[in-house]
């Protein structure tokens, strides 16, 4: 156990391999306090991480420039950046075990109950199947990849999973009664957790980040312990035990111990809307719109499988609001008049898109948000 809390003394030990039992015993030890803190990479992605986040060690392996972090830190995620740049949120012991805590009591889970883990334990919401199969005290499942028929084959009682793996089971048309999904990462698409019910699943859908330790709101309501307010900037504030211990190597938005989110939202009879990202609202014409707004309808179209919407610069209207589609059918892709006349319909005039472009797919963060970054620089 490391002897000051405040103290960076304990040290860092980046951990580049797939989920397994060596990974999930290196978080065992670093949650009770008998190994060093953990930052855990998937291979392909590590080498930003390492450089930005300086570990004590890479895989075993002490490095040159490594710091170690304060003694109250198990984990060290290294955020993807759907719009900038990762950051390294250190997250205690004790944050994890209240978030997966409440999360059990929410999902009326119980000891021995089986967890899938088959999302990167990189990723906070790889991370808490983890931990949450400890608190249950049981073996977690875990599969390198998501393959959709291995889970149905999984003999799982809990899986975390991102709209786009649900998506996937639903296309099978299986059985998925005896399955809970606790769903998070996006928006799922109209539709989907309506069309996973009616193939028996549980769906719960949850709000959260790597700041909270994960999802601390579920289908709208806050975790035991988790306390919600939006500021009059219209930005969702988190407050409660899951909070991050703050960034490594840079400031934390904490206001008076509420954590300041990206995200606009709304709080109806306690119960959450998230609006969409701060820093995605695009701004035509001297109006502004939350990209996530139109990305919603548009993704209702029927000849629409997949939508994102972002701010393209325009020296007339300061940004042109423009629609990246995936076609339903790429023999008959909807038109921009189509989808412009959908929009005005459902929003604003000044909403719908002015430009439209055609893929065949969104490019996706490994943890299933889609990649503004890649989409607004074309990379």
């Amino acid at each position: 156990m490391w002897r000051n809390p405040s103290h960076p003394d304990r040290p860092l030990h980046a951990i580049v391999q797939p989920p397994g039992p060596a990974l999930f015993a290196a978080i065992r030890e670093a949650l009770s306090g008998d190994g060093p803190a953990v930052l855990p990479l998937s291979p392909g992605h590590a080498d930003d991480a390492v450089r930005a986040l300086r570990p004590t060690h890479v895989d075993g392996v002490r490095t040159d420039e490594g710091e170690g972090v304060p003694g109250d830190v198990a984990v060290v995620i290294a955020t993807s950046g759907s719009t900038g740049a990762p950051k390294g949120v250190m997250l205690s012991a004790t944050a994890l075990r209240a978030c997966a805590a409440a999360s059990l009591r929410r999902l009326e889970a119980s000891k021995g109950d089986r967890w899938l883990c088959c999302l990167p334990v990189s990723h906070v919401s790889g991370l808490q199947v983890l931990v949450r199969a400890l608190m249950c005290e049981s073996e977690p499942i875990i599969h390198p990849e998501f393959d959709p028929r291995r889970v149905l084959d999984s003999g799982a009682d809990y899986v975390s999973v991102v709209p786009t793996q649900v998506h996937r089971l639903v296309e099978l048309g299986a059985d998925l009664s005896g399955f809970t999904f606790v769903m998070g990462g996006a928006a799922p698409r109209p539709g989907l957790v309506d069309e996973a019910r009616d193939l028996g699943a549980r769906v719960v859908t949850t709000y959260g980040m790597s700041e909270t330790c994960g999802g601390c709101v579920y289908d709208g309501q806050p975790l035991y312990n988790v306390d919600l307010k939006i500021g009059d900037d219209g930005l969702i504030r988190i407050a409660g035990p899951v909070l991050f211990s703050g960034y490594r190597f840079a400031d934390a938005p904490l206001d008076g111990g509420w954590f300041v989110t990206s995200d606009l939202g709304e709080l109806t009879g306690g119960r959450l809307r998230v609006l969409g990202r701060a820093d995605d609202v695009i701004n035509t014409g001297g109006e502004k719109i939350v990209a996530a707004s139109v990305t919603a309808v548009l993704s209702t179209h029927p000849e629409v499988a997949d939508a994102a919407v972002i701010g393209v610069p325009d020296p007339e209207w300061g940004e042109r609001v423009t629609a990246i589609v995936v076609p339903a059918d790429p023999d008959t892709p909807p038109t921009l008049q189509q989808l412009r006349a959908f929009c005005r319909d459902r929003l604003p005039p000044h909403a719908a898109p002015r430009d439209l472009r055609l893929v065949p797919g969104l490019p996706l963060l490994p943890n299933g948000k889609t990649d503004l970054v890649r989409l607004k620089t074309g990379t």
